[in-house]
């Protein structure tokens, strides 16, 4: 038996070392290391005749290049990729033996990709939908991934309606009309039509579902899986991803503004923090109940459709994910990486939620056509970092070289081998879950309650956040054509709350519901985004500034800026250098055409002696949409006059002056992220 390579955070990425080319400086050859003469012109019969079928090079690009497209995937096909590392906080070995999980010592390459679901791959990244967070581990005993979303439930309790929901949040099939966004009718009729996606609904409608950046977003398992130890002890488990950053959101206007601006806001957001050292991190935490308490809750905790409370079933922090290489090439990584539920390790396993259940046959399915055919481990991002022997052979593009003539189990010409691995020497045995019952097509009873949670989910919001969440069913809605679908929807939400139902109702042009409300009072305080943790690190302003500014007074600020790890770029009227007093000069990093107020957490507003009408509107624009969004703006000099021009002194967040005092204001009001106490017309 081969010997088991010593996993460290850098084994992937001296695994892939292999795979990479650098083409700079180096001589153009075909596919098959012929050197190229020419790469301009085609083999031709006369200068102007004929183009020849001889013309191997011409084939070879031209079929390399017709065939450079893959299938996307059905849905996650917007995405955005890292490499990264895992390290443990404490050995989980009380509760499961895989190896990951024991030693703190041990750090494990990742490589996660976040995605939108419901857009096609050119689509946008700031569209209201549910947002991807997969992570593949490269273990010392094979790849485990964990295939989790921004939100911790789903639409649907039984893998067999994922078809359904897909089909019906997707473009309508008519006229491929709208993308992104489930805001028409057959989404919404879908919605009223089965229930039990009330929750996942809801979620859909609050901020969570436009994420200011994938490095300010949770993660959730969704599904419930097993621990099990070297004991042979199993714990029914639930996965978070918690951000260091805290969980935040953009409002629903600036999601739009920024979806025209940069379509690609996220990704860049991703790529550009890691190009420049600011790490994402991320906290690893489990949800554990022991198998003798399955039905001590008001909730069947197999339900995709629940969650488990926070203050009923703590979350275990036990580790940490940090992202910290951007890929070098987005296809070779990002669009070939397949990742699947079923790719666990020993300790590991499975439970009958039966939306897993499905999942586990589906995601293989889905990369056999996507990917071309079985060998899609072979992938560089795919392969694990330990070796692996089996029986397995041929098929489309296969890269392993398998010597000797056998390749079939049981043999005596190879000694029997390769030969399976008891479970002490790591070989994987499901967990032995005693299971008796009618062959039936049924749900247990205890799936059936589809609206208690949803009441727990809003008692938890704040006012501002439930005021969110009726503009956006109301915006939703608003857009779905048939008045019946409305009409139902409404009712179906009376048996969450009639105050929410009533005014969406009133804001839709449908009849109040009918329908009574639960009577669920308990609330759950960390679903909220208001109790998250603020920070203003790595937090991004746009400092508006013409020639003629206070050169040291800014220098000053920006240095303050950049002490307390804020990001911020200049924006002026033109391109080049703007001079300040004492010749301080800075370069700009943006005019008023090419960005936006809403690309920034904060806007810095100074001004300067040459500024000119033209100037001066643009820099009100920035202001006030700013302003609107709830964001911090600091002013000094000019800026201040501009502000008191406007009534905006002395709002919440608004904070002007010079000096120390000013620059401490300023990052206390960017590290409360928005300024919801703001009277906004």
């Amino acid at each position: 038996m081969s010997e088991t390579p010593k996993i460290n955070e850098n084994s992937k990425q001296e695994q892939l070392e292999q795979f990479r080319v650098d083409d700079a400086n180096q001589k153009m050859t075909t596919n098959q290391g012929l050197k190229v003469s020419e790469d301009e012109l085609s083999l031709t019969a006369g200068e102007r005749g004929p183009t020849l079928m001889e013309d191997f090079h011409f084939r070879e690009k031209m079929t390399h290049f017709d065939h450079e497209r893959i299938p996307e995937r059905v849905v996650h096909a917007r995405g955005s990729g890292a490499h990264g590392v895992f390290e443990l906080y404490e050995s989980m070995k009380p509760y499961t033996k895989a190896k990951f999980l024991q030693d703190p010592n041990v750090k494990t390459p990742v490589f996660v990709r976040f995605s939108t679901v419901v857009g096609f791959r050119g689509s946008s990244d700031i569209v209201r939908d549910v947002r991807g967070f997969a992570t593949k581990f490269y273990t010392e005993e094979g790849n485990y991934d964990l295939v989790a979303n921004n939100m911790p439930v789903f639409f649907i309790q039984d893998g067999i309606k994922f078809p359904d929901i897909v089909h019906a949040i997707k473009p309508e099939p008519h006229n491929e009309i709208p993308q992104a966004t489930g805001a028409h009718d057959t989404f919404w009729d879908f919605v009223a039509n089965n229930q039990e996606s009330a929750h996942q609904v809801m979620w859909l409608m609050s901020d969570r579902a436009i994420p200011k950046s994938y490095r300010t977003m949770q993660g959730f398992g969704i599904h419930t899986f097993r621990f099990v130890n070297d004991q042979g002890k199993a714990h029914f488990v639930k996965f978070h991803w918690i951000p260091k950053l805290g969980v935040h959101s953009l409002v629903w206007d600036e999601a739009q503004k920024i979806a025209g601006k940069n379509p690609d806001f996220n990704r860049q957001d991703l790529f550009d923090a890691i190009e420049m050292g600011n790490f994402p991190e991320y906290e690893f935490g489990v949800q554990i109940i022991e198998e003798k308490d399955e039905f001590s809750f008001d909730f069947d905790i197999l339900d995709p459709t629940k969650l488990w409370p926070e203050e009923d079933v703590p979350v275990k922090i036990i580790g940490k994910l940090t992202l910290n290489r951007n890929v070098d090439n987005f296809f070779a990584e990002t669009e070939q990486v397949a990742f699947h539920p079923g790719h666990v390790v020993p300790g590991i396993d499975f439970t009958n939620d039966p939306l897993l259940q499905g999942r586990l046959f589906s995601y293989t399915d889905t990369q056999l056509i996507r990917l071309g055919g079985p060998n899609f481990h072979e992938i560089p991002i795919n392969k694990p970092v330990c070796p692996f022997h089996n029986n397995q052979r041929d098929g489309y593009h296969r890269q392993t070289i398998n010597k000797g003539p056998v390749a079939y189990h049981n043999n005596s010409l190879a000694a029997n081998t390769p030969s399976p691995a008891s479970e002490s020497e790591g070989g994987f045995v499901h967990y032995q879950e005693k299971v008796e019952g009618k062959i039936v097509r049924s749900r247990s009873d205890s799936f059936n309650d589809h609206f208690s949670q949803v009441k727990l989910f809003w008692n938890s919001m704040s006012p501002t956040e439930k005021n969110h969440i009726i503009s956006a069913f109301s915006y939703e809605l608003g857009h779905v054509k048939n008045m019946a679908i409305r009409q139902h929807v409404v009712d179906m939400y009376g048996n969450v709350d009639s105050a929410l139902a009533t005014e969406v109702a009133k804001n839709i042009g449908v009849n109040p519901p009918t329908t009574e409300e639960s009577n669920v009072t308990k609330s759950s305080p960390v679903l909220s985004q208001e109790n998250t943790f603020m920070s203003h690190e790595t937090r991004k302003v746009g400092v508006i500034l013409q020639n003629g500014f206070q050169g040291e007074e800014v220098k000053e600020v920006l240095q303050g800026l950049n002490v307390s790890k804020i990001m911020y770029e200049t924006i002026s009227d033109k391109q080049g250098v703007v001079t300040g007093t004492n010749n301080v000069e800075l370069k700009v990093d943006e005019t008023f055409t090419t960005t936006g107020a809403v690309l920034y957490d904060a806007i810095y507003i100074i001004g300067g002696s040459e500024v000119d009408e033209a100037f001066y509107k643009n820099a009100e624009h920035f202001v006030n949409e700013a302003f609107k969004h709830y964001k911090p703006i600091g002013a000094s000099h000019d800026g201040v006059k501009w502000l008191e021009e406007s009534n905006l002194i002395g709002s919440p967040g608004v904070v002007d002056g010079s000096g120390q005092k000013f620059i401490k204001q300023f990052i206390e009001a960017i590290g409360a992220h928005r300024h919801w106490d703001r009277n906004v017309i």
